[in-house]
């Protein structure tokens, strides 16, 4: 009877050894697989305007089924912004959670510390793999990325060349790597959906897919050659703004005749020039001021929402292949552009201002089990924000290297109480017409102080220019037409934004502490 208990009770053992270790493994299983898989999707300058969901007078022009179709089975962020409005400045904020001043990415020409943290390494520690295709523009070896296959520099829309691990070379040398044939957009988008395939299946992705689109020199494909052919495009109210004198801003910007006089450039030496465009020649002979900027304005933005036609396709390819494969539902999809653009606003073409224009992200995520289809959030995210939130779907507490906040909450509809009222921007790479500065903005009012000084980054110019400020209402005055700082009515309110300027500097510990030039010019400024 013993040996028959002995027997029994082993039996019943081995069983619940068996079960328990079934369960656990199932446990484990179902873990896994509720991490979410996530797509970021980034494109470079493809401002809000440009994409047709946000108004302007584009809206009914651009081609963009798939954003639409993204925007009603997600959610829109209507006030994301940008940190530091170029390129490389804003890839290394989203990466890693930080302003330039703390990842020491300032301006066009400097990687990211080796070794310094970011989110895709994060994510790799916890279980994801993770992956980065198309444009890096982060100037050393991508660090984190399980596999990297990227751009070098800027890259070039047809045919273009990507580095992967093996043929890596620091810098934008265009020699190593290999060529692919197609269009960027397309090609890009391809070798995504390839890496895809060959993934891990019992591991969750983090897939950066970053276009080079719509950088200039604004390229498409074949297939839109003929979009808006004789179509006339609507102006900007602002598009004739030709001097500081016209709205009292203080500095000349980056006029759209210089870009004319690019395309003229690249017709007379196409040899001994940075780029090609598509459309040369391109004449604007014998035309007085008004007829040059509205025919350069027509092509610019032409060429930019053709451009943009292309990543609108490459989007609806991918999200057709995660519904092909089952993955839609427990895929964080994210479509952004690292910063906004000037189209003509205020005279101007590229970035890099405080101006709404340019400090813009376009910005819409789906995430079917936690995230309502087709809202919009009005609350002020941030860049430095992107990768808390990635963060915290992956399950992971928000590192402590990262100065942003995760905006879970706010897309699911419990944004916190205490959530940021105003925003901190600086730009960095200074030039007499487009001074570095810094600013502040809340829900009605900005302030931007030009300081207009080198400070020995990477790219700037040595001539420096008077330090001046600009303050707009953008409730009374949302294109800013009119720069108000010197209007009595406004007195106050200057007076408070300024302290809160002062208080933002200090929350990110951005405070210049080591160069002598701008504290003497702080100590003046903010008395």
């Amino acid at each position: 009877m013993n040996v028959q208990n002995y027997i029994f009770k082993t039996i019943i053992y081995g069983c619940m050894v068996i079960l328990f270790s079934i369960t656990a493994t199932a446990q484990i299983a179902t873990t896994s697989q509720e991490k979410p898989n996530i797509l970021f999707i980034l494109s470079d300058d493809h401002t809000s305007k440009a994409w047709g969901i946000y108004g302007g007078e584009l809206e009914d022009y651009v081609q963009n089924a798939n954003i639409k179709r993204l925007a009603a089975e997600g959610t829109v962020l209507n006030n994301a912004f940008c940190t530091n409005s170029i390129c490389t400045p804003s890839r290394g904020s989203i990466l890693t959670g930080q302003y330039s001043h703390v990842n020491q990415v300032y301006t066009l020409n400097e990687p990211l510390p080796k070794g310094h943290p970011n989110i895709a390494k994060t994510l790799s520690k916890n279980g994801y793999q993770t992956a980065v295709i198309g444009k890096w523009h982060l100037v050393g070896q991508p660090e984190g990325f399980d596999y990297f296959n990227v751009l070098p520099g800027q890259g070039r829309y047809w045919n273009p060349i990507l580095k992967a691990k093996e043929d890596w070379a620091d810098g934008y040398d265009a020699s190593a790597g290999k060529e692919y044939k197609g269009f960027s957009t397309d090609v890009i988008t391809d070798l995504t959906i390839q890496h895809l395939e060959k993934r891990d299946t019992a591991k969750p992705f983090l897939m950066f897919c970053n276009f080079k689109a719509t950088h200039e020199p604004f390229d498409y494909p074949e297939r839109y050659n003929d979009l808006y052919q004789d179509m006339e495009i609507p102006e900007p109210e602002s598009l004739f703004d030709f001097s500081p004198k016209t709205t009292g801003r203080t500095f000349i910007g980056q006029k759209l005749e210089k870009l004319g006089q690019r395309w003229d450039n690249a017709t007379k030496d196409p040899e001994n020039w940075w780029t090609t465009y598509p459309g040369l020649p391109y004449s604007l002979d014998g035309l007085d001021s008004i007829q040059k900027r509205k025919k350069i304005h027509q092509k610019l933005v032409k060429d930019f929402m053709r451009c943009g036609a292309a990543i609108d396709d490459n989007i609806g390819k991918l999200l057709d292949y995660l519904e092909d494969e089952g993955l839609a539902d427990n895929t964080i999809v994210i479509y952004t552009a690292d910063q906004g653009y000037f189209l003509g606003e205020h005279g101007f073409f590229d970035k890099r201002m405080i101006y709404e224009e340019s400090l813009r992200m376009p910005f819409v995520i789906r995430y079917p089990k936690k995230i309502k289809g087709g809202q919009r959030i009005d609350d002020i995210i941030l860049n430095i924000d992107f990768a808390a939130l990635l963060a915290d779907y992956a399950g992971i507490e928000t590192p402590d290297y990262i100065q942003g906040r995760s905006f879970r909450k706010n897309l699911e509809g419990q944004t916190p109480t205490d959530w940021r009222k105003q925003l901190y921007y600086r730009y960095w790479l200074h030039h007499p017409e487009r001074p570095a500065h810094f600013g502040i903005r809340n829900e009605r009012y900005k302030l931007a102080f030009f300081y207009g000084q080198d400070l020995d980054k990477k790219g700037t110019s040595k001539t420096t220019t008077k330090p001046a400020w600009e303050f707009y209402d953008l409730q009374e005055d949302p294109k800013e037409l009119h720069n108000a700082i010197e209007e009595e009515q406004y007195i106050s309110i200057i007076q408070e934004m300024k302290i809160a300027l002062v208080e933002e500097r200090k929350k990110y510990k951005d405070l210049d502490q080591d160069y002598a030039v701008m504290q003497e010019i702080l100590n003046k400024e903010f008395k």
